[in-house]
């Protein structure tokens, strides 16, 4: 099959498309064929180094965690798909022609959505339920502020925040501030012009899409008793304590946890966002376009 893989940590120069052989399923696998993949800052992350301290790569390896397809085949003790449905989430290698997923990472695509726009939901669909959901535990009447709105993790942030009724204020680029309000945000805030902090004021939850700084300086816009939730730093239960608030990272979690997300995509409650699409041998050119990390949506690979 044709892949991008790498053989050494590096920059975009050392993704390289190649031949590479077909992976296989095991127990409780699937192979799908994949025809669009998710462009991930963590595909970046991955590549450089950034996380060989927790995860070493073992070369030489094909970037990509999201994807669609259709099913190629199925391991040992897999039911729930057959050859040639249409599938998306979670896969291992995506920037290939076939990628390997576990069954219970993978939902059966609405009929609604393209390839390239099923590709472009899992991570950033799923972060944002676990987010805002799952762990913030978003409701009706709840002021929600979230960095990043525009982002991959945060546009479905937004839309689900503003699904639950809350009022959500979301900040993003000059360049985005209507696509935000699009997305259900009553107050959009450019950072570049506007520090948040003065807009924002004893709101009940803050998602942090973004870290760093923008992480340091939420806790003071929280009212006691409310949460920050993050999926760009690590934070525990004890650093919310001090501030007299709830506060969490989040984790990914499984895909096939998450059938919600599928049927609020088949009735358009909330849609996914494509920045751009590239063809498989343009890889290089998708990751220096996603580490400049302030377009809309996801950046997807289209497969031949």
């Amino acid at each position: 099959m044709q892949a991008v893989r790498i053989h050494d940590y590096g920059g975009p120069d050392v993704l390289s498309l190649e031949e590479a052989p077909r992976p296989q399923p095991e127990k409780g696998q699937v192979l799908m064929r994949v025809l669009a993949a998710g462009v991930n800052p963590a595909d970046s992350g991955y590549r450089s180094g950034a996380y060989s301290q927790f995860m070493a790569l073992q070369f030489p390896w094909i970037p990509g965690l999201e994807g669609a397809g259709t099913v190629e085949s199925v391991g040992a003790d897999v039911d729930a798909f057959h050859a040639g449905e249409e599938v998306y989430g979670f896969v291992t290698g995506g920037y290939a022609q076939y990628a390997v997923a576990k069954a219970n990472d993978l939902q059966g695509k609405p009929p609604s959505l393209s390839m390239e726009e099923a590709a472009a939901v899992p991570m950033g669909a799923t972060m944002a339920w676990a987010a805002v959901i799952d762990t913030a535990k978003v409701e009706e009447g709840h002021s929600v502020l979230i960095h990043g709105a525009a982002g991959g993790i945060g546009s479905y942030a937004t839309q689900l925040a503003h699904w639950k009724k809350a009022h959500v204020i979301g900040t993003t680029s000059k360049d985005n501030l209507e696509f935000v309000r699009s997305l259900g945000a009553q107050t959009a805030i450019d950072y570049r012009e506007t520090r948040f902090e003065t807009v924002a004021h004893d709101v009940d939850v803050v998602i942090d899409t973004v870290g760093g700084d923008v992480l340091e300086r939420s806790w003071g816009v929280i009212k006691a008793g409310g949460a920050l939730v993050t999926v760009a730093a690590r934070i525990s239960p004890e650093d919310g304590k001090a501030h007299g608030i709830r506060a969490a990272s989040v984790m990914r979690p499984t895909f096939a946890d998450h059938k919600q997300i599928s049927e609020l995509l088949a009735s358009k409650t909330i849609v996914p966002t494509i920045r751009e699409v590239f063809p498989l041998e343009e890889a290089r050119a998708a990751q220096v376009l996603s580490e400049t990390k302030h377009g809309r949506g996801r950046i997807v690979l289209k497969i031949a």
